[in-house]
């Protein structure tokens, strides 16, 4: 008989809230009507972002906004703009790239506020709802088109985006791509397939291509895998909302450390900072709750 190593389990910590004064109810919301079954929601945090400089940024899908949550723990208002931001990461100190669900990729200059389309179309046709994205060191962009796409629709997308701009479809059968992140060697990107419930491996060839794409993780409950993240050793942390619990798997997928919330169920996003970059942070999107946690084996550097 196999026996395998009890999880350890552990609660994570609130870190700070979304203040009121942010947080404006909207039963009209087209986003919320369409995601959130028309409740009233205030706001939906997502996609964090570790900045050098001690802060953090995260994105609010509704209503169009970026905040920082600077080293107090204050709050700021960075942007408002039309779209409905989801993934975010930092490609330089002064720019975040921005996966927005209505407009595509969008560029945030930091430096004045502006947001500027990055890219809209691919061969003039429009992307379902683009979700979230990672990139490597060689400049190479890879997201995530996920739109509404689902078991009943696998045709969600993954697409990678070079520094000459040339952009590749690597995968087309997906049943609601999420979050993505790549192993530390950058031989294998992991994909979230939320409604399939499930994290897909998939090794990256020499030549660019894909091949012998298989099924990492299976996890279970009302929403699947969301936000991905990695740490130096090559294990992979799961953001499962539904369960309202982060996973920490060992590179054979096996789980060894499960996070769990205090604040919600809609643990959406993750992502490692802090000086030494040992610190995990996590959205919990229905409260608008920034979590986290001390970790002993540090991030992937993304910057």
């Amino acid at each position: 008989m196999i026996c395998l190593t009890q999880p350890v389990v552990r609660e994570a910590e609130v870190l700070t809230r979304l203040p009121d004064e942010f947080r404006q109810p909207d039963p009209g919301n087209a986003w919320a009507q369409a995601n959130r079954g028309g409740e009233a929601t205030d706001a939906f945090l997502e996609g964090p972002v570790w900045h050098p400089d001690g802060s953090l940024y995260v994105t609010d899908i509704p209503y169009g906004r970026i905040f920082r949550i600077d080293s107090s723990g204050r709050w700021e208002l960075i942007v408002r703009y039309d779209g409905e931001p989801n993934g975010m990461k930092l490609i330089a100190p002064d720019t975040l790239l921005i996966t927005d669900y209505r407009l595509g990729l969008v560029r945030l200059s930091l430096t004045d506020r502006r947001v500027t389309p990055w890219l809209a179309r691919r061969n003039s046709e429009s992307f379902r709802g683009v979700n979230d994205l990672t990139p490597d060191s060689r400049g190479n962009l890879y997201f995530t088109d996920q739109g509404q796409t689902g078991l009943h629709d696998p045709t969600g997308r993954v697409y990678r985006l070079s520094p000459q701009g040339k952009l590749d479809l690597l995968l087309d059968n997906c049943p609601s791509p999420n979050g993505l992140v790549l192993s530390p060697d950058e031989r294998l990107l992991y994909v979230a397939m939320t409604r399939g419930n499930c994290i897909w491996r998939v090794p990256l060839q020499r030549d660019g291509s894909v091949t012998k794409v298989g099924q990492f993780f299976t996890s279970y409950g009302p929403s699947g895998p969301d936000g991905l993240a990695m740490n130096e050793q090559g294990e992979l942390l799961i953001a499962n909302p539904g369960l309202g619990r982060v996973w920490r798997l060992n590179t054979l997928g096996e789980p060894v450390e499960i996070i769990t919330s205090p604040a919600g169920r809609s643990t959406t996003n993750l992502c490692f900072g802090g000086a030494d970059r040992r610190q995990l942070f996590i959205t919990e999107s229905v409260t608008s709750t920034i979590l986290h946690c001390q970790m002993t084996t540090p991030g992937c550097p993304l910057l």
